[in-house]
């Protein structure tokens, strides 16, 4: 890390798996990329210009095929949503869900969402960040690589506008309670659990097949959610 705090030689919290994209796969990332899909740069991006309006913005990391992503803007039409995910085939499913919802308040960013946070997303701007079952990592050589460190707590702290909240769900108790002892680690968070720690399921939150998995395994679901204060 480097003295500004800004990580040199970043340890990835995601590892890449994918077999090559089908032919039908590369026809529907070019059909629906322009309209829906927004290109990595290292320029502040613009969310007026992006969205063609001034709404909230709730941007999703994470959001492997897009089921509560597209969930959450097809009932929050008056919102603008943001989604970053790695993986590539994930990515296309969400484009063609919100293709036939004509979600017109739905954009797409593919990269590392870290980059993409220090790069394109102008501080202050973000209404509503959510990280729904990022990988938890359970092994104890891995913890490293968990998404929720000091680092990313603080630059989601930067992006929110005052009063944004940055909601987090795993089903991984280990982890609940790492991301808990992260987050109380940095000023200008409040916890918005009443018993200082987790808060009931939002039943704004939409099913996910991570959290529908976790549950078949016996896995209790932990929400956590975080007001920017200052």
């Amino acid at each position: 890390m480097s003295k500004n705090g800004k990580i040199v030689n970043r340890i990835c919290s995601f590892v890449i798996r994918q077999r090559r994209l089908t032919y039908q796969q590369k026809f529907t990332l070019q059909k629906l990329w322009p309209n829906l899909g927004v290109n990595y740069t290292d320029q502040l991006l613009s969310f007026d210009r992006l969205f063609c309006n001034i709404a909230p913005i709730i941007l999703e990391i994470g959001f492997g095929i897009g089921t509560s992503l597209i969930y959450t803007a097809q009932q929050n039409s008056t919102k603008n949503f943001l989604g970053i995910e790695v993986y590539t085939p994930g990515v296309i499913k969400c484009l063609l869900s919100a293709h036939n919802y004509n979600l017109n308040n739905l954009r797409i960013i593919c990269h590392d969402a870290i980059e993409v946070l220090e790069k394109m997303i102008p501080n202050n701007s973000l209404n509503m960040v959510q990280l729904f079952f990022s990988d938890p990592w359970p092994k104890k050589r891995h913890h490293k690589r968990r998404l929720v460190q000091p680092y990313f707590a603080k630059l989601i702290l930067h992006k929110l506008e005052l009063g944004g909240v940055f909601h987090i769900a795993t089903d991984w108790y280990p982890y609940a309670n790492h991301i808990l002892d992260v987050m109380c680690q940095i000023s200008n968070y409040k916890n918005l659990s009443v018993s200082g720690n987790y808060i009931e399921r939002p039943v704004t939150r939409p099913m996910t097949k991570f959290e529908i998995k976790g549950k078949k395994l016996g896995h209790k679901i932990f929400d956590l959610m975080f007001k920017k204060i200052k």
